[in-house]
């Protein structure tokens, strides 16, 4: 039986009455089948000699499906067995399990490639082209911008690889990358709970995958955003030589910790030097303004760094009963501090477009919705 022979005269309408109360599960399952995702998967899951009565591409779908329609365990597909009669056959909880145990790190590369050629495919059909990312009421044009971002996945039992976390929890310390463009989960490193936040090698192994899924026409122009977490030498170092691979241009907005040099420049920056920081609309934000520090740095200390990396400040009156430190205590604002390498533009939409990075949080609220909160599943 063909893997899409499923929805061979099915039709989807609006209008209908006494439908099937997860008759919305047909739309992903629809979806996966027309992009070719379906079809790509089937091609990295092939053995030699093995022709499985049941397609592995269309099994990792409806596992995927299955996620989208509330599912929190491998056992949860029965949910889409029970609707046979809409969806075709669906493979057992048996067989999504020896699935998952054919997924290689050999058949994840090729799962990768397959996402990749499907994404290819998508944002070459995407109408008016692939969305503008946007801040402060304007539009960042052709840039694509990726969001990388660590959370905390809290587990209650001694699941696998389950450890203590620096919060103080059990669990996973996973770390992503999405596009904020589209909003998509590009790539992930699923680690223990006591992996750091900024280990450098992690952020750079999941940001190589992430530009990897994006297509070949669209990394001309990228901007990688990042908390402090992302604030080390190893990572901007290794951000700053993909500027040396031939059509490419990377910048970065990274989070920066407000240290005892930082702390100097501020003291010996100018009143006339800060100026009105922007809200998400693009007005004026009342209490908070930004200043660049960089020639306020001494030349030792940013020798250190990447050539070409400029040091911008926000200080903001805080809110009552806000904890401050020694420095912000002597006169009353809360410093936060970022670097880039962007040369043009004005400090106002730098600052903001580094702050819109916060989007990055209901990215991840979205994926733990939708399967990465309830990971590894036992059943």
């Amino acid at each position: 039986m063909k893997r899409t022979s499923w929805s061979a005269g099915l039709s989807v309408t609006a209008d209908g009455v006494g439908v099937i109360s997860h008759a919305g599960s047909i739309v992903p399952r629809l979806l996966a089948d027309r992009v070719g995702l379906t079809a790509e998967l089937s091609g990295a899951m092939a053995r030699r000699r093995f022709i499985p009565i049941h397609d592995r591409g269309r099994v990792l779908i409806d596992v995927a499906v299955m996620l989208a329609d509330g599912g929190e365990s491998i056992s949860d597909i029965g949910v889409l067995r029970h609707q046979s009669e809409a969806l075709g056959p669906v493979a057992s909880a048996p067989t999504v399990w020896r699935t998952l145990d054919e997924v290689t790190a050999g058949k994840r590369k090729k799962i990768q490639v397959a996402r990749a050629r499907t994404r290819r495919h998508v944002w070459s059909h995407l109408p008016g082209g692939v969305p503008v990312s946007k801040c402060a009421g304007r539009d960042l044009g052709s840039t694509v911008v990726l969001d990388v971002d660590a959370t905390i996945v809290v587990t209650h039992s001694e699941k696998e690889l389950a450890a203590p976390t620096y919060k103080r929890t059990f669990g996973y310390h996973p770390i992503g990358v999405w596009c904020d463009n589209t909003e998509e989960f590009l790539a992930a490193s699923l680690r223990p709970g006591n992996a750091g936040s900024n280990t450098a090698a992690d952020h750079i192994d999941v940001l190589g995958q992430a530009i990897a899924q994006i297509p070949a026409s669209h990394r001309r122009d990228l901007l990688i955003r990042s908390d402090g977490a992302g604030a080390s030498h190893d990572l901007l170092d290794w951000v700053t030589e993909q500027n040396g691979i031939r059509g490419r241009r990377v910048e970065y907005s990274v989070g920066f910790q407000v240290t005892a040099p930082l702390r100097r420049a501020i003291a010996i920056c100018p009143e006339a030097a800060w100026g009105p920081a922007l809200n998400p609309s693009g007005d004026i934000r009342d209490g908070a303004d930004i200043a660049e520090l960089t020639g306020f740095l001494s030349p030792r200390m940013l020798a250190k760094w990447p050539d070409g990396m400029r040091v911008i400040v926000r200080r903001e009156r805080p809110h009552p009963g806000a904890q401050l430190s020694m420095f912000e205590e002597i006169d009353g604002w809360r410093y936060q501090a970022f670097v880039t390498n962007t040369t043009t533009g004005q400090l106002q939409f730098l600052e903001a477009r580094h702050r819109a990075h916060a989007r990055v949080e209901d990215r991840i609220r979205h994926a733990k919705d939708t399967g990465l909160g309830r990971l590894p599943s036992r059943e």
